[in-house]
């Protein structure tokens, strides 16, 4: 949505196995909202704080929006949920939208269709949102691999 908490999380969990697999060449990995309310601006500390215990560093990433040429650019464009994922369907050309997805889609453990938004609750927000995208990360490095 916004491009501060659940996104850029994802970004960081799916570059750091994608690291950590070496495969960082063959990948070309972004983050971005559907919603400009921050653009340029880092990730919420929360997000950053809850990543950091992990070993993710979510701290060079700003926020920004979606573009028209991310539809081509992009093989895969993964919403954290399905308003968002409405959204990217009306902005997106035709001929992309076979790219569209949401990312909870390669979750095999977590068990929910879509990733929960944490801005307005706590600790326990933010870590829920690092379970289901390292489960979602992994899903997603596995299947294409294949």
């Amino acid at each position: 949505m916004g491009n501060i908490c659940r996104s850029p999380t994802a970004e960081g969990v799916f570059r750091h196995r994608v690291e950590a697999a070496g495969l960082a060449e063959r990948f070309h990995i972004d983050s971005a909202g559907t919603h400009g309310y921050h653009v340029g601006e880092p990730p919420d500390a929360r997000s950053m704080e809850y990543a950091a215990k992990r070993g993710y560093d979510l701290s060079a990433q700003r926020s920004r929006k979606v573009r028209a040429e991310d539809f081509a650019q992009f093989d895969h464009l993964l919403a954290m949920d399905h308003d968002n994922l409405k959204l990217l369907r009306a902005a997106c050309p035709p001929e992309h939208r076979h790219k569209l997805g949401l990312m909870m889609a390669h979750a095999s453990h977590s068990g929910s269709a879509v990733v929960p938004d944490p801005y307005y609750g706590g600790a326990k927000g933010f870590d829920l949102v690092l379970d289901y995208l390292e489960d979602a990360a992994e899903g997603l490095l596995s299947s294409l691999r294949k």
